[in-house]
């Protein structure tokens, strides 16, 4: 039992680290005038690690193999290769198309699970908040596929951003539902 309330509560704190990391990073994908490029890129850099957080927190959680703990861990995997992008000049695009792709992908396998979940508000929470980082996800992926070609991504970028950053909060509200559920 201990065990279980611990995990339980791993989850809620690592859906509380992602939903933190997915507004800093919609923040740094955002072109405020009030911030530098340099302050702007912090926030992007911050918010994809506080993301990988969260999300391996997640995956750690799920005593078992299932597609839940595999989709966390892919967008896990999907942010380290986002910061991996800003870190190394140069392939920032590419890696950054890439990283959201994969954290698209994981969100996917996280889908799966939150679909076979029995119906309840808790349930709706899940599947609307995992459903909105998926497009938010995939539209900063296709933004920067735009950009490799010459065109301007920027606008795509920021509501993709946004959107993932909404799905991540209305996730760790229907994760808190789920925590205050088990514990009474």
């Amino acid at each position: 039992m201990t065990i279980i309330m611990e995990n339980e509560k791993k989850e809620l704190f690592g859906a509380w680290v992602q939903a933190t990391g997915t507004t800093l990073s919609a923040i740094g994908s955002t072109p405020l005038k009030v911030f530098t490029e340099n302050e702007l890129t912090s926030y992007n850099l911050w918010g994809n690690e506080l993301q990988a957080l969260g999300n391996a927190l997640i995956a750690d959680s799920e005593p078992y193999f299932t597609m839940e703990k595999i989709g966390n861990m892919i967008q896990s995997a999907g942010n380290l290769t986002v910061i991996a992008g800003i870190l190394l000049p140069g392939m920032q695009q590419e890696l950054d198309i890439k990283g959201n792709l994969m954290q698209a992908l994981g969100g996917s396998a996280v889908l799966k699970d939150t679909l076979t979940e029995e119906q309840s508000v808790e349930s709706l929470y899940h599947l609307y908040g995992n459903l909105l980082q998926i497009i938010g996800n995939s539209l900063q992926a296709i933004s920067g596929i735009i950009e490799l070609q010459g065109g301007e991504g920027e606008n795509i970028n920021t509501a993709g951003s946004w959107i993932q950053a909404t799905g991540s909060i209305i996730e760790a509200v229907g994760s808190t539902i789920d925590y205050l559920d088990e514990t009474g």
